[in-house]
């Protein structure tokens, strides 16, 4: 905590490591609010200071006498005569004193507002019995309006109402206008001053959640202003939108109903000149109801599901009103990618000007800003967006204004060339096409777009004008009224026009990837259905990492069997460009997690890359609160038999090494109790060894000790192993007999190897079967590595490609063995099947807290020994 409060009263950015289970959470909490509290009172401090002499009317008095023609003459430093210099400074103070008595004054209101809705109950009832009555006059209201118009037709218009929210706005022009604040007149009382503050962000929602809670029962917890931030897609409490599913549809919908919003008042104004258009508007976009949870948010510390909740009782949206809350609060909780990205980080409000910025469970903070900022799209994608919005253009060509047409042809344009790039032809289907030659290509963005023939088209103004007209969405209107079979459509002229899409969408939904079993054709036809009606804004997604600088990433032409099959992806390989401006605008940023050796990674790759000045960084690193005597790692160099242990690619297949490590763990389960949780490479390697161990006999030796038990490849599925799992280690350690626990076969990288705890019996033994290394033949770790070599210097005579592939691989196995240790009074022992392990540039990283307490044993006796000893100890203890 002290460390975290030196680095941020300093202004660092700081890498911290603090291992599951030593109160990195709370750590973080309590170090971080004390440093705002006391910069707070500071800050404060110094306010009282400048305001004093003004309160007490000593300003007059400091005026310089010096208007005598004497001092006409003297000149200032600058040049200036000294009563020119006084002058000026006196206004620069005088502006300075009013700027913070504004301050003061809205602080005071805002404290004032909080504290009000803090102790006074009644005016929460008032609130909620105001907004019924609102809600019975609206309805009261729609039904008189029914009623008046019953049997009353509109024969003027030729489309039906709904239809013509499918057609584009005009649009009016490239230029980026000022951006629409989404706040009616009245508005201003919502937009306030940003105070400084803290933003705290982790990986997943339930991380987050956790980490709420934990401020929830901090000392800090009553008196913090803090703020949960999520996406649409967790905070909508509109049904309607909600039901649309995908994140992509809800953004653009809930957009599309905020534009209806500020465009009905001038519709209302022209209602007579122009046809009326019924335009739908979200019933939980209102300035009073937002103001209200934007007040109870601040008021009380909540998490997403209580904000959600708040939000349906209140009846006002829980994404812009805790939007709202952001400039007031002094702890904003989101998720990486909203802070990450540019654009979604101004979208949702963010300033990060002279704040602080936490990332938590950062290991994989380089690979997560590399994909947000990559993107992929698939031929069988590309063909539909083509098909469905040129079958849109000639629906509504009459329809639509110059420009949009100009747009939507370049847009149609850009499609043929894409899909000429894969080796196919728009006008054909993608799943018939065959690819003459297949093989993967890599481009820099200059050259694909000089060999696509697309160079001569301003993809920013195409980008902009897709995020602007919403164009994807309307796409998605269409396709879902005109896209299914089912749908009525209007004439006979009408069906042939759209009769086209119907049987291109069918033909793509019947040629889908029918790899592995189906879990469920309504599943599987529901997938298909997004995946078919929303293909633009995938491509969209491509168009805007084209628009990235031409060094700092790659395009992969993918090319397989069939067009459908082939795909165009952007690679992004510096996310330092992405990175920096963070770290420029923040007072200070710290990167912590529980395993964030190797370090180098973040120091070369992410800071120095991001211009970071290398006295500014501060790392700091923390041992483990379980004593010494509660883990035993062992780094084994050979096997029962003598065999030596290197499971490198050429020998890892051989049936030795595979029956060594056979009987290894053969003996291991029967002397740890509880739960083994043994990690491979790769799924491929654990079926292998599995099938060769089925077939020795091997197996049935195991399963006398241990219930044997793999990781599935599904994410559904895991859930279901674990607690089967769980639920075979506690009858075992209840009913006594032979079976003693249960073994779980796991893979580096996959579903179980982040994010969940093998506390406990679940995890007495940790067993890392080799080194994890990354494919290498990839060509986009190839293409890294070669960027890597050219930008990087060598790191104590290595290359830096080759520096890169151990730190991937030591992160991977550090990321595994830490999920044994989960708080202090936990034990277990872990164990490293390869000699290679015990090379010190390989040694050194390991976490600072296993390293210290490894042992290197050449013989499998020492160290079969050496575990024995280990858990008869600690159940003699128990």
């Amino acid at each position: 905590m002290a460390a975290l409060y030196d680095a941020l009263e300093a202004g660092r950015v700081g890498i911290f490591e603090s291992p599951t289970g030593t109160g990195k959470s709370l750590s973080l909490i309590c170090g971080a609010l004390a440093w705002l509290r006391d910069f707070e009172q500071k800050k404060q401090e110094e306010e009282a200071r400048l305001l004093a002499p003004e309160e007490s009317g000593q300003e007059g008095k400091e005026c310089p006498a010096s208007a005598g023609p004497g001092h006409a003459e003297s000149q200032g430093t600058a040049g200036e005569p000294d009563w020119v210099t006084a002058f000026v400074q006196k206004k620069e103070e005088r502006d300075l004193v009013d700027r913070l008595k504004e301050e003061q004054i809205r602080r005071k209101k805002r404290e004032d507002r909080l504290e009000k809705i803090r102790n006074n109950v009644q005016l929460k009832y008032a609130a909620k019995r105001k907004r019924s009555e609102e809600d019975e006059t609206k309805r009261l209201l729609q039904l008189s309006k029914e009623a008046l118009s019953e049997g009353v037709g509109d024969a003027l218009e030729q489309l039906d109402h709904n239809e013509e929210e499918l057609i584009l706005a005009e649009y009016e022009s490239d230029e980026e206008k000022k951006a629409v604040s989404g706040l009616e007149e009245d508005d201003d009382d919502l937009e306030e001053e940003h105070v400084t503050k803290i933003y705290y962000c982790s990986r997943t929602h339930s991380q987050l959640s956790q980490f709420v809670h934990e401020v929830q029962k901090s000392p800090f917890g009553k008196d913090t202003r803090l703020v949960s931030l999520g996406s649409r897609q967790s905070l909508c409490v509109n049904e309607e939108v909600r039901r649309l599913g995908a994140l992509q549809l809800i953004n653009d919908r809930c957009m599309e109903m905020q534009k209806n919003k500020h465009e009905k008042k001038s519709d209302e104004e022209n209602e007579g000149k122009k046809r009326r258009v019924s335009r739908t508007i979200c019933p939980f976009y209102s300035y009073e109801q937002m103001q209200f949870l934007r007040d109870e948010v601040l008021v009380e510390v909540k998490d997403i599901e209580q904000l959600v909740a708040l939000g349906r009782e209140t009846k006002a949206c829980p994404y812009y009103g805790s939007r709202y809350a952001i400039s007031a609060a002094q702890l904003v909780v989101l998720p990486y990618q909203m802070l990450l990205h540019e654009r979604t980080r101004n979208a949702a409000g963010i300033k990060l000007k002279d704040q602080v910025v936490i990332i938590d469970e950062a290991h994989n903070l380089i690979d997560t800003i590399t994909c947000i900022h990559s993107a992929e799209v698939s031929g069988s994608q590309l063909c539909c967006a083509h098909s469905q919005l040129l079958q849109y253009m000639e629906r509504y060509r009459k329809r639509l204004k110059a420009k949009n047409l100009m747009y939507i042809k370049q847009i149609l344009y850009l499609l043929e060339q894409f899909v000429a790039m894969l080796g196919g032809n728009v006008k054909q289907n993608p799943s018939c096409q065959a690819v003459s030659q297949t093989g993967t290509v890599l481009k820099s963005i200059n050259d694909f777009l000089f060999q696509s023939h697309i160079d001569n088209i301003n993809l920013f103004k195409v980008q902009h004008y897709c995020e602007k007209s919403l164009i994807s969405r309307k796409l998605f209107g269409f396709v879902e009224r005109y896209g299914s079979p089912a749908s009525a459509v209007k004439s006979n002229k009408e069906n042939q026009k759209l009769s086209g899409l119907q049987n291109f969408l069918l033909t793509l939904q019947q040629g889908a990837d029918t790899d592995g079993a189906p879990q469920s054709p309504v599943v599987e036809a529901e997938h298909d259905q997004v995946r078919t009606a929303s293909p633009l804004m995938q491509v969209e997604g491509f168009l805007s990492a084209l628009t990235n600088t031409n060094q700092d990433g790659r395009v992969i032409i993918n090319r397989q069997g069939t067009v459908g099959q082939s795909s165009l992806k952007f690679l992004l390989l510096n996310p330092a460009v992405h990175f920096a401006k963070v770290v420029e605008e923040c007072r200070a940023v710290i990167i912590a997690g529980g395993t964030m050796q190797p370090v180098a990674d973040f120091r070369e790759q992410l800071l120095a890359g991001a211009g970071v000045d290398p006295a500014r960084v501060v790392e700091f690193s923390c041992g483990h609160v379980i004593p010494a005597e509660n883990i035993l790692p062992i780094i084994l160099c050979s096997g029962p038999s003598s065999q030596q242990l290197e499971f490198t690619y050429l020998t890892r297949n051989m049936p030795q090494m595979m029956d060594e490590t056979g009987r290894i763990l053969c003996n291991l389960c029967n002397v740890v109790p509880g739960g083994v949780v043994c990690f491979f490479p790769s799924y491929e390697y654990e079926k292998q060894i599995y099938a060769h161990w089925e077939k020795t006999g091997l197996l049935t030796r195991l399963a006398v000790k241990k219930k044997i038990f793999q990781e599935p490849k599904k994410a559904n599925q895991v859930e279901q192993v674990l607690v089967e799992y769980a639920k075979c280690i506690k009858r075992c350690s209840q009913a006594g007999g032979q079976m003693t626990g249960a073994l779980l076969l796991s893979v580096v990288g996959g579903k179980m190897s982040e994010g969940i705890n093998f506390s406990d019996d679940l995890g007495r033994c940790v067993i890392m079967v080799g080194m994890p290394y990354p494919n290498i033949k990839s060509p986009e770790l190839q293409e890294k590595m070669t960027w890597l070599d050219k930008t990087m210097p060598r790191a104590a005579g290595q290359p830096p490609s080759k520096v890169l592939i151990e730190n991937l691989c030591m992160k991977a196995v550090n990321q595994s063995i830490g999920r044994a240790i989960r708080h202090q009074k936990d034990f277990a022992s872990i164990l490293l099947l390869d000699h290679r392990y015990a090379r010190p540039a390989i040694f050194n990283k390991l976490p600072q807290w296993i390293r210290e307490r490894t042992q290197v044993k050449p013989a499998f006796g020492a160290a079969f020994a050496e575990l024995r000893k280990f858990h008869r100890g600690k159940l003699d203890a128990l």
